[in-house]
């Protein structure tokens, strides 16, 4: 099964949460390392030894949106899954904008982790597998590889969320894919728990990409969700 002998980072300052997580995943066949505050948390993150990070949070010395940013400057592959009390939309937008994969608002079952856990440690496997390319599509160029992005030939900033749903749209162009599809691939969630974070990262992705471009590549068809193509 390929989450044994995972290496996983906790970082949680609850020691019971942290020690049930712990003891669950080490059932699992997965080792852990546990950090009670967000500034060791880092340290051992930027180690680059663990294959995913659970990230509370609400830490002592950094909180999780520091310790996500300062991990993504280093490691932009190792997969973060964010765990807070906080389920509101603004917060799991800004916990994405600083780099997490996923999102689980506590109180959680045990086996909804695991889900999301072998989700994000499957993803990870398949983009390491996955053959570098480029794809173009009119005057927008995407390098999966190296994870650029350039509008008539100017670099376009994204963060890793908006990477991930462009790379999404761009390999599924010209076929119009729903907002309960675009939850299940990139947020491991259902439409319900997604639907703004979904809608408000669509509009990111257009203020960057079509706002001052054409041919216009993002369109939405109502009722139905997102389609990239040119029209």
């Amino acid at each position: 099964m390929f989450v044994k002998n995972k290496q996983i980072l906790i970082i949680e300052d609850d020691q019971r949460i942290a020690e049930t997580i712990s003891k669950g995943l080490q059932e699992q066949g997965m080792t852990t390392q546990v950090a009670y505050d967000g500034k060791i948390g880092a340290k051992y993150a930027l180690s680059g030894q663990f294959d995913l990070i659970l990230l509370d949070l609400n830490l002592p010395q950094l909180n999780g949106y520091q310790v996500a940013e300062i991990v993504r400057k280093e490691n932009t592959e190792v997969p973060i899954l964010m765990l807070t009390a906080l389920g509101e939309t603004e917060d799991k937008v800004e916990g994405f904008e600083k780099g997490a994969d996923d999102y689980l608002v506590k109180p959680f079952d045990f086996r909804e982790l695991l889900v999301r856990i072998k989700s994000l440690l499957r993803r990870s496997k398949s983009a390491q597998e996955e053959e570098n390319h480029i794809v173009e599509l009119a005057n927008l160029k995407v390098d999966f590889d190296a994870k650029l992005v350039f509008r008539d030939d100017q670099p376009i900033q994204l963060t890793p969320k908006e990477f991930g749903l462009l790379e999404y749209l761009v390999k599924n162009q010209g076929k119009v894919v729903s907002k309960a599809e675009i939850a299940e691939a990139i947020w491991d969630q259902n439409a319900s728990q997604s639907l703004n974070v979904i809608e408000v990262y669509i509009n990111f992705l257009r203020k960057k990409i079509d706002k001052d471009f054409e041919p216009k590549v993002i369109h939405t068809k109502s009722g139905m969700g997102y389609v990239m193509r040119v029209e």
